[in-house]
């Protein structure tokens, strides 16, 4: 029983992983080559990620610098930076392309906290449903016979307990992405 609780926290962790994720891609104001992470470039009819193509640095905190391997991808990658939600023109000299991350306004650092919150909730409702296919998961096996009704209410309990757990990881990410984003 011990290893089945196992499999579903692994999954709940990544849910919780799958947040992070979604929280680094958020830009508060400083350059941070994780927004870069989710754009993929078409290069040579692959789609590929930035970092694999490119080397990215920051000279300032404001500012990234992505130096592109093969020179025929500067212009691939511009257009794979003005396509996605990034929301930044891309400064391109030939070689190196150059993204200036601009002041957040009140207004957007606000847009921003409630898109995290979504991002937040989303994570919440899949450790929800991890909790539900687990508890329908040790109701079968009690339909089974494979466990007792004591075995049920202890795995009900450390479930429970475990989704509780993860959901709190999950305020204790958004508290302090919250807190990054207002920070003036």
């Amino acid at each position: 029983m011990k290893s089945e609780l196992k499999a579903y926290e692994e999954r709940m962790k990544k849910s919780i992983a799958s947040v992070a994720a979604d929280f680094a891609a958020v830009r508060a104001g400083r350059a941070n080559a994780a927004v870069l992470d989710r754009i993929m470039v078409d290069y040579y009819g692959t789609p590929t990620p930035i970092h694999q193509i490119a080397s990215i640095g920051s000279p300032d905190p404001r500012t990234l610098t992505i130096q592109p391997w093969d020179a025929a991808a500067v212009k691939l990658i511009c257009k794979a930076i003005q396509e996605s939600d990034l929301g930044i023109n891309p400064q391109n000299d030939g070689k190196i392309i150059r993204l200036a991350f601009p002041q957040l306004t009140e207004e957007r650092r606000k847009e921003l906290v409630k898109q995290i919150a979504k991002y937040a909730e989303g994570g919440k409702v899949a450790i929800r449903n991890i909790r539900r296919d687990a508890v329908e998961d040790f109701k079968a096996q009690k339909k089974a016979s494979e466990i007792t009704e004591d075995d049920m209410k202890i795995v009900e309990k450390d479930i429970q307990k475990l989704t509780d757990d993860m959901c709190k990881e999950i305020d204790d990410l958004l508290a302090k992405k919250e807190k990054e984003l207002l920070a003036v």
